[in-house]
């Protein structure tokens, strides 16, 4: 292969890869990334509306009856109803099965088409919500809604790792996980002031889904193509074009040869989900199913899915439940850039394990108050409110600059490219699944679990941080094309993966001329 090899990290040729941040990338970067404000932007909103009377007279009027003849020693319980979960629940079915249609089109296609269905699927579901009369159109809508999230979630965050230069690529991925948080702050913005809108705020607060939606699908519109899938596609002139526009330098030599080596093994894979379960692979696969499965059980979904009817079932009125949302919502998108500013100096792992640490100790916190002062004869004083919701914002903040970015920026930078859209399919389908999940079963679960479910939660919390610990390696500054090093050199998964890849090119190393 031209070039030959250096000492680099991880005994690669990342000291070979050359160029700077360009403004092109950025502000790729930053266009491609707005396909997380969709996914936010759904998380933040469906609890605001499931908490308003108006769309629960509407739809679930049981529960609307129900919650009002509770007594106090039931207050976990006054909106445990499966109806009310599957209308939250139904997007994430249909986004993981959508995650596997999305790695077809994201790898024979390319990661733009992909981001432009996602934002075109999510436009059409919000305006089915917003105009929905009756629980099977509004069901539908959800439908299409996962849909799109399925696609975005699928390309965004592998379009952000592709085209980031390697000691930058943490910040830039992030940004998907940045426009995730912003998504939720404005959502339950606008529920607080929609709730004020009888009795219709709520199709407001569904509709305006669809100002993201018209973000992501217009910006995917002006978008380039990364270079790995273009030359994955055989685009070899373009891609070294573009890898060139992007770095802002005509030397790529290293980055462009290390390109087609990985584009001539992902062109030999006929099918990537098979070839994913081979041993080689094991430790990606395992970090693409653990890490989100992990993400879900930290328990945050439970709370920004569910923060306004949370914060009403442990004794908020029904404004101060929703500015509540609005605290917590800020606090993510803040502490979510401080992962962009540390991510690619401090490194994965030290943010994983310090966070751990934090959110472990914050819903212990939080289990103690609620056992202690709240449920039965016992309401929450005004001074436990206040420090109920200082304590939720240090878990957020702590999740919001680990498990928050860093599910999603890990799981997209680890595969090779062979089967880089089947690993961050699978790392979409597992979150999805168990979003689903936890989404379905959380208000059964605080009606059942009561403050236990915040202990449950910490102890998943504990698991976690030691699988980091003793299994995840290091990742920061190590190009894309090159990850398969940091597995050879761990002290557990060098085991596993071989010194020396004998399922690459049969035919030995390929000579690649340059054209400048």
């Amino acid at each position: 292969m031209a070039g030959g090899a250096s000492v680099s990290v991880g005994g690669g040729r990342a000291d070979l890869y050359e160029g700077r941040m360009t403004l092109f990338v950025v502000l790729a970067c930053i266009v491609a990334a707005s396909g997380g404000l969709i996914f936010g932007y759904d998380i933040g909103i469906s609890g605001g509306v499931t908490s308003m009377d108006d769309f629960l007279e509407n739809f679930f009027p049981t529960v609307e009856h129900h919650k009002n003849q509770l007594t106090r020693n039931q207050d976990y319980c006054k909106y445990n109803n499966q109806a009310l979960t599957t209308f939250t629940s139904s997007l994430y079915i249909a986004a993981l099965i959508a995650s596997f249609g999305a790695s077809f089109v994201t790898r024979r296609y390319g990661r733009r088409p992909s981001i432009l269905f996602g934002g075109l699927s999510f436009l059409v579901g919000a305006a089915l919500n917003a105009a929905a009369v009756n629980l099977s159109m509004l069901i539908l809508g959800r439908i299409l809604l996962g849909v799109g999230v399925g696609f975005g979630n699928q390309a965004v965050p592998l379009y952000l790792s592709e085209m980031a230069p390697a000691k930058f690529r943490g910040a830039l991925n992030i940004m998907f996980q940045l426009a995730i948080t912003i998504g939720i702050v404005v959502a339950n913005m606008i529920n607080y002031g929609t709730a004020t809108i009888r009795p219709w705020g709520w199709r407001i607060s569904l509709g305006l889904a669809g100002v993201p939606a018209v973000l992501m699908f217009v910006g995917g519109i002006f978008l380039p193509e990364t270079p790995n899938s273009l030359i994955e596609r055989g685009n070899l002139d373009k891609g070294r074009a573009l890898l060139e526009k992007i770095r802002g330098t005509k030397t790529v030599d290293a980055e462009f040869d290390d390109l087609v080596q990985a584009s001539e093994k992902a062109n030999a894979v006929t099918n990537p989900f098979r070839n994913i379960l081979e041993k080689r692979n094991r430790p990606q696969l395992i970090m693409a199913t653990l890490i989100p499965f992990f993400q879900q059980l930290t328990g945050i979904n439970a709370i920004m899915f569910y923060a306004p009817v949370l914060f009403k079932s442990i004794g908020f009125g029904g404004n101060a439940s929703l500015y509540s949302a609005v605290i917590t919502g800020a606090v993510n998108v803040a502490a979510t850039l401080v992962s962009i500013f540390t991510v690619d100096k401090w490194g994965r792992r030290i943010l994983f394990l310090e966070a751990g640490v934090q959110m472990f100790l914050s819903q212990v916190v939080i289990g103690i108050i609620l056992g202690e002062k709240f449920g039965g004869a016992k309401e929450l004083s005004k001074g436990f409110a206040v420090l109920m919701v200082i304590v939720i914002c240090i878990y957020v903040s702590s999740f919001a600059w680990s498990w928050g970015p860093l599910g999603w920026l890990v799981p997209s930078e680890i595969f090779p490219l062979e089967t880089r859209s089947a690993g961050q399919s699978i790392t979409v389908s597992v979150n999805m699944l168990f979003t689903f999940v936890i989404a379905q079963s959380f208000l059964a679960m605080l009606c059942h679990f009561q403050y236990g479910i915040f202990l449950f939660f910490a102890a998943w919390v504990a698991v976690m941080s030691l699988f980091v610990y003793f299994f995840l390696p290091e990742t920061k500054n190590v190009p894309i094309e090159e990850m398969i090093n940091v597995w050879k050199q761990h002290w557990f998964w060098k085991q596993i993966v071989p010194a020396v890849d004998t399922h690459a090119a049969v035919e030995g190393p390929s000579v690649i001329v340059h054209s400048q």
